[in-house]
């Protein structure tokens, strides 16, 4: 029976190329926008997840996401070493400036001030030049995406001056970096540097990046800090969360993509849903010639759910392959929009589930017919 059930599906072409392509395209949908929604929730966060380093983040108590900064003053840094639990704690600067090229070109950036000595919080992952190189007068570091910004015409390359408010910076390196959540080149120096650079005023401190001794609970030694100084302190994961919820909370992202996402769902359900009910309505006689030969209801639901299954496993293969295609073409440039994007497994799983629901609901609607039809049909003209 299953045999005749796939000749029977696989015998209409037109049908079977309308239930695939509807199933691809529901699936293309949904899961290119999910994976969109989840890259542009990590970039919200990409800074956090970038710094390896620290297991804790200490921050003025107002700051509820990390782009959000409130300086503090440089006297805190002493207070959170001289918390039991701490093994060291570094200073970071985060703002932005206008960056100037030789050639005229304006393009905001973000400048971030690393600990003098250690230089924690700079990128892993560097492309030209080195750690050191930041260590000599007016260096800094520039990420890959950024500087293709700054200098679109020519190859990655050392030297290039810029001016930052006013003051020269000569790159000394370049980085490969997370794609943040807004487009601009991210400009990494040191501390004392990116002061220099900044000059925001008499408090500059942004965060202190901290790291608990070996054995001991980040989340219980943040409980300390905040305990004894007074200061909001989150581990690196907390922190990670705490900006991406906000983001949930505050923007439109949720509602854009989750509308696109039902979107696809409806065109799932609709378009397939009915294209197969069209199918099975096609094939009522060939459905009642077998019931008329014996058939029991429950063979028929099995060829009804076998070809429910094959159309759903032929449609969802088909869009989970053009999305992974989109997303490997997609990201190609370092300075494409779409860079850092992937399909996760989690959302090709869930789209994988909602696509077996949606055939599921499809072959249940169309075996009303198939049940309560005559056999007495195969013998009326």
């Amino acid at each position: 029976m299953n045999r005749i059930a796939l000749k029977m599906l696989f015998g209409d072409t037109a049908k079977l190329l309308g239930l695939v392509f509807g199933m691809a395209f529901s699936t293309l949908l949904i899961t290119q926008q999910a994976s969109m929604f989840v890259g542009i929730m990590q970039r919200t966060a990409s800074l956090i997840s970038e710094t390896r380093e620290p297991n804790i983040w200490v921050m003025d108590p107002v700051i509820e996401q990390i782009d959000a900064v409130r300086p503090m003053r440089d006297t805190e840094l002493a207070r959170v070493r001289g918390v039991p639990g701490v093994a060291w704690a570094v200073p970071f600067f985060k703002g932005q400036a206008v960056v100037t090229t030789a050639a005229g070109g304006l393009q905001s950036s973000f400048v971030y001030g690393l600990d003098d000595v250690t230089l924690i919080g700079l990128p892993h992952e560097i492309i030209m030049g080195g750690r050191e190189a930041l260590r000599r007068p007016d260096a800094i570091a520039i990420d890959e995406a950024g500087f293709e910004k700054l200098w679109p015409t020519q190859p990655l390359s050392l030297g290039e001056s810029i001016e930052i408010n006013d003051r020269r910076a000569v790159v000394a390196a370049i980085v490969r970096t997370a794609p943040p959540f807004q487009t601009q080149p991210l400009i990494y120096t040191r501390y004392s540097q990116a002061l220099a650079f900044t000059n925001n005023g008499r408090n500059q401190l942004s965060y202190v990046l901290a790291r608990s001794i070996p054995g001991q609970d980040p989340a219980a030694v943040a409980r300390e800090i905040e305990s004894r100084t007074g200061l909001k302190a989150l581990t690196s994961e907390e922190f990670r969360w705490k900006t991406m919820m906000y983001f949930l909370r505050n923007t439109g992202i949720p509602v854009n993509f989750g509308t696109v996402v039902l979107l696809g769902v409806i065109v799932g359900i609709a378009v397939v849903g009915l294209t197969f009910n069209m199918f099975v309505t096609e094939n009522l006689r060939q459905y009642a010639a077998l019931k008329a030969m014996g058939l029991t209801n429950a063979r028929l639901i099995g060829m009804v759910v076998l070809q429910a299954a094959v159309v759903g496993a032929i449609g969802y293969a088909l869009g989970l392959g053009l999305t992974s295609v989109f997303f490997e073409t997609a990201t190609s440039s370092p300075t494409s929009f779409f860079r850092g994007f992937y399909l996760p497994w989690q959302v090709a799983l869930g789209v994988g589930l909602l696509a077996a629901v949606i055939m599921l609901l499809s072959a249940i609607v169309s075996l009303r017919r198939v049940l309560v039809v005559d056999p007495a049909i195969v013998f009326r003209g």
